[in-house]
């Protein structure tokens, strides 16, 4: 089987039971790191919902995202510039970041938008930054994907978990989502660092948070994130104003 990133030879390395019916072959690619599921036939019944059952940390996630995403877009990008959350959900971190005064607007293929309405993508706007968080490990066609990301926007915020080294077994890993089967593409180090390359872009890995971007940010990022704990996200809040007024009476008007 192809790799799905780089095409190049992928190897069967063990099997996993998704949705406690499906009997589905993992394959891992020696030359980019990537790991993939066999062509996924399940993922009709697998998206019955497309936000799935166990994602408890759907809030905290966002919440969490919000300060950080913050203090990136205020240090390193004209945050008064417009943003695009790309499978932006049910517009949950669109509404907070709104809400603290960001331009950011919703775009998702699969679920409906139900607390950033009137808030949609346009295809005829620049976005200065996207973010796209829990997706890429959705994504069946990473690649196509990712490039019409690119034409959106050359800077792209994401989460996705890194693959661990060595490759657990599905039984040893909850990221492989058994219980919902929407999980089929798992990224390495090596493999964002090959995707990175490959569109000349910089690659920076904090964690779960991923960004590419189509300029160098200083290395002390890393320690400014770390500081969004601890009171900088309120310094830097207090520069911007809050959409949430504003947004009431631009959508009141189309009522």
């Amino acid at each position: 089987m192809n790799c799905r990133i780089c095409n190049a030879q992928s190897k069967k390395i063990f099997s996993g039971l998704i949705l406690d019916k499906y009997n589905i072959d993992y394959f891992l690619c020696s030359n980019c790191g990537f790991l993939q599921t066999e062509e996924p036939y399940w993922l009709k019944e697998a998206y019955s919902e497309s936000i799935n059952i166990s994602d408890t940390g759907i809030l905290s996630r966002n919440l969490n995202l919000s300060k950080k995403v913050t203090t990136i877009l205020s240090l390193f990008f004209d945050k008064h510039g417009k943003f695009l959350d790309y499978a932006g959900g049910y517009g949950i971190f669109v509404r907070l970041m709104r809400d603290i005064g960001f331009d950011f607007y919703w775009y998702d293929k699969y679920t409906e938008n139900l607390v950033a309405r009137g808030f949609e993508y346009k295809d005829d706007t620049k976005y200065e930054v996207l973010t796209s968080f829990e997706s890429f490990e959705h994504f069946e066609n990473p690649i196509d994907e990712i490039e019409n990301m690119l034409k959106i926007s050359k800077n792209i915020l994401f989460t996705t978990e890194l693959l661990p080294s060595p490759v657990p077994i599905p039984s040893n890993w909850w990221y492989y989502g058994l219980d919902h089967g929407q999980h089929i593409s798992f990224y390495s180090d090596r493999t964002l660092k090959y995707i990175a390359r490959k569109y000349g872009l910089y690659y920076y890995n904090f964690g779960i948070l991923h960004l590419m971007l189509s300029k160098p940010v200083p290395k002390y990022i890393k320690y400014i994130l770390k500081l969004s704990r601890f009171g900088l996200f309120n310094i830097l809040k207090k520069g911007l104003k809050s959409k949430t007024w504003d947004d009431y009476l631009k959508v009141s008007k189309k009522i």
